[in-house]
């Protein structure tokens, strides 16, 4: 029988940290395919199960996102082996200036990792397709233009709907200044990162 292959001390596991952080990192291997075109043209998903494997939310942040056909809703998450409420937003065209997303995750043996992503300066922002984002936190500075609340979401006209009997709302468009997000579950049709900047560092470092 062969015995486990030991660690030098002093040195990390890699293969160790592939497999921890493999969900985690999700977003950022699918968008690396897309670096030389800087368009990630299949859908991203980052489910609530996957983020919820690192022990940590994901954090988004954003000078100023502006949105086309938004719609909201709040739903009760049962993917995992905790259930807990959160918000489903679905944005049908979204740009996010100066976008920064992070996840820490405690590495056995080895302490927090932080895998940081930014992109979207210089008055090029990243856009994203058919966003949707499920969200327990958010604070910002946010206009709504023709928005409807109180509308059942199963007849919500965006990007997203959801059951009926539940109550949501709508507008045609959305502005946040200042976004600061915590999230377990990101997916859209297509991002483009302009100005990408992908870093793993040691220690915790999130973007907020």
């Amino acid at each position: 029988m062969s015995t486990p292959q030991e660690i030098p001390n002093g040195r990390t596991s890699w293969t160790l940290t592939a497999i921890v952080l493999v969900p985690t990192l999700l977003l950022s291997g699918v968008v690396a395919v897309g670096i030389a075109t800087g368009l990630v043209p299949v859908s991203l998903a980052i489910s609530a199960q996957a983020a919820s494997l690192s022990g940590q939310r994901i954090q988004v942040a954003a000078d100023r996102l502006e949105g086309t056909q938004f719609t909201q809703y709040v739903v009760v998450d049962r993917t995992t082996k905790s259930s807990f409420p959160e918000g489903a937003s679905g944005i049908k065209s979204a740009d996010l200036h100066n976008l920064c997303q992070s996840v820490v995750t405690r590495m056995p043996g080895f302490g927090d990792v932080t895998l940081l992503i930014k992109a979207g300066g210089g008055g090029k922002p990243v856009h994203a397709s058919r966003l949707v984002v499920d969200t327990d936190d958010l604070t910002g500075d946010a206009l709504f233009t023709n928005v409807t609340m109180g509308q059942d979401a199963s007849t919500l006209s965006g990007v997203k709907n959801g059951p009926k009997g539940v109550v949501g709302q709508q507008a045609d468009k959305i502005s946040i200044d200042n976004l600061r997000q915590r999230t377990r579950s990101i997916s859209a049709d297509s991002f483009r990162l302009s100005g990408l900047h992908l870093t793993v560092k040691k220690g915790s470092q999130p973007c907020f």
